[in-house]
């Protein structure tokens, strides 16, 4: 697998710009509690309504420093709650990220295991339903494969494919040196002409 240390020093936002809208999840899917940053491979699982099962196999399943991606069927049950997510943590997982709801969220601040949802809610849900693992899922919008990298803060989360990772990599370190190098006056002048340009294109003469 390829190295995806390097995308922890990348931020959503530099790769959202290289990658576009379709590889950001919405808006709805924040960090529960406020977590440093985090970068890792997509390890994927499709959850149906009411139901866990797979999200607890999946812990047992995925590689140290992944990021586990779960396809929730509601937001009426949790997926997980504090010794799920302590388990996880000791096991080396990197965080969650889904488009559900946990539970026991003082316990999750307190270990301070990352945790990307919906929000929260105190019932969980059953353990019934199997369904394959690392199969491509629906998340926030954005279709996530198994190795896929996932990079998510506050600013919000965004999945790099994994046949574009190394090239993704290396424009967004460019992009972020290019935007060290250059000083406010310079980025303000060239802001300055590149809307000048674009209204004058649209006929505004104010």
């Amino acid at each position: 697998m390829y190295d995806v240390s390097g995308f922890r020093d990348i931020s959503p936002t530099t790769l959202a710009d290289i990658l576009g809208r379709g590889q950001v999840m919405d808006t709805g899917i924040r960090p529960l509690w406020p977590s440093q940053r985090v970068a890792g491979p997509a390890f994927t699982v499709r959850c149906p309504p009411g139901d866990n099962l797979m999200l607890h196999a999946a812990i047992h399943r995925a590689e140290p420093g992944s990021v586990i991606v779960v396809e929730a069927g509601d937001v009426e049950y949790a997926l997980a709650g504090g010794n799920m997510c302590a388990v996880a943590q000791r096991r080396g997982i990197a965080a969650f990220v889904t488009n559900g709801v946990l539970r026991d969220l003082a316990e999750l601040r307190e270990l301070g295991f990352p945790v990307f949802a919906r929000g929260v809610i105190p019932f969980p849900g059953a353990k019934k339903a199997v369904t394959p693992l690392n199969e491509p899922v629906r998340c926030g919008g954005v279709t996530v494969a198994a190795g896929d990298i996932v990079v998510a803060d506050e600013e919000g989360i965004v999945v790099t494919p994994g046949a574009r990772q190394e090239d993704v990599l290396l424009d967004a370190r460019a992009k972020v040196a290019k935007e060290a190098a250059e000083t406010l006056d310079e980025w303000e002048a060239a802001h300055l002409a590149r809307i000048d340009k674009i209204l004058a294109a649209n006929g505004y003469e104010g």
